[in-house]
């Protein structure tokens, strides 16, 4: 099957759509420095990335009729800066929302399933508005916006549409499910919330439900607390475990998992790892100890024995207190490009050459990769249902 990846990033989407089995047609991405990454990988061979078809340029200035006629999937990881909650929240009045262009996509290339990835600060309420406005776009595409129409007057004609089940309108259409998720629940390293609006165009009849979670807290305070098995399986003797923080013995008394696997921990992401090298000189690609980590208020780090807080690109490129790893013993430091990739799912062999910042900036920015596989490999397994029924 074949796809189709717009505001690609450093290719967190795009691998994990790769890996869902998916052959891009097309890699789109405006941005020098990440198209960088994406060409390094490329000359390493890495597995899933050699073969993109990488464009670097602003997407709404890309020649869609170069593509085949039939996109089994448009994958677009829509910039998030306008509602990031981080950022300056100018959501649908920024110049970089670029939600109308991937609707532009969505007309020129009709793709049998779509999938759009963006911050949770979206669904707040401030933005609700648009947020559904987005969506009844995707329902109906063909229904443009006229020149005469601000973006609400657009949404109200989309509305009547909606209310009326289509009634009078016989263009493309779409079934449209959104939904937010946290990236810990599949398995993830990090706690990340992040929303998904996945979209079936109707006439294939294809019905969908997001992948039921496969990881717990529950589960990781069972192990760790009820019957020690997470301590035991890193080789943390019983003199230095943390002790049982307040409430936990009482909560875990009740809970059941239903069979979910814990949620993977900054420990258990990192087992494999040695310290990072201070000197410059190791072996470990992108591993290598960055100075001047400190804590102070709202900038405490990412507990080792939790998953990562969400790993942040920060305000013009520069990291927040998420991108340190807190010890038990309270010190800190940040963690390498080669630790932050690995909490970030992206393959051991997947490499950044910019500077600290600037790739700590593009895994900020980046989907989980196995996030991005788990959506695109359940999308991949309706697509192929309705084709062999």
């Amino acid at each position: 099957m074949n796809s189709v990846e717009l505001f690609a990033g450093a290719g967190g989407l795009a691998l994990g759509v790769s890996q869902a089995g998916f052959s891009h047609e097309a890699v789109v991405e405006w941005d020098h420095d990440a198209c960088d990454t994406i060409r390094a990988n490329q000359r390493l061979q890495v597995e899933h990335v050699r073969d993109w078809r990488l464009t670097e340029g602003d997407v709404r200035n890309f020649n869609y009729a170069s593509l085949p006629g039939d996109i089994d999937l448009l994958a677009a990881g829509v910039p998030c800066q306008p509602w990031s909650i981080g950022g300056k929240h100018r959501g649908f009045e920024d110049e970089r929302n670029l939600f109308p262009e991937t609707i532009r996509a969505v007309l020129r290339l009709r793709p049998k399933a779509i999938l759009i990835e963006n911050v949770r600060g979206l669904t707040r309420q401030s933005f609700a508005n648009y947020f559904s406005y987005i969506q009844w776009m995707l329902r109906f595409p063909e229904v443009k916006r006229r020149s005469s129409e601000d973006w609400t007057e657009h949404r109200r004609r989309l509305e009547r549409y909606a209310a009326s089940d289509g009634k009078g309108y016989g263009g493309l259409r779409y079934n449209v499910l959104a939904r937010v998720v946290n990236a810990a629940d599949y398995g993830v390293p990090q706690k990340r919330e992040r929303v998904f609006i996945v979209a079936f165009r109707d006439d294939l009849g294809i019905k969908w439900s997001f992948p039921p979670e496969t990881h717990s807290q529950d589960a990781l305070l069972i192990s760790q607390w009820v019957t020690g098995e997470y301590w035991d399986r890193h080789g943390v003797p019983k003199k230095s475990r943390p002790r049982t923080p307040s409430g936990v013995e009482r909560r875990t008394s009740d809970l059941m998992t239903f069979g979910q696997n814990a949620w993977r921990t900054v420990r258990d992401a990192l087992a494999g790892l040695p310290e990072p090298d201070r000197r410059g000189s190791c072996e470990i690609t992108n591993h290598v100890f960055q100075p001047g980590a400190r804590r102070y208020v709202g900038h405490t780090g990412s507990p080792l024995d939790e998953p990562a807080k969400t790993l942040k690109a920060g305000d013009h490129g520069v990291p927040g207190g998420e991108n340190m790893i807190a010890f038990p013993d309270e010190s800190v430091r940040y963690f390498t490009v080669r630790e932050a990739a690995t909490l970030q799912s992206f393959p051991q062999d997947f490499v950044f050459s910019s500077s600290w910042s600037e790739n700590m900036r593009q895994l900020g920015n980046a989907v989980p990769v196995e996030l991005g596989r788990i959506m695109a490999g359940e999308i991949r397994a309706r697509l192929e249902n309705r084709t062999t029924r």
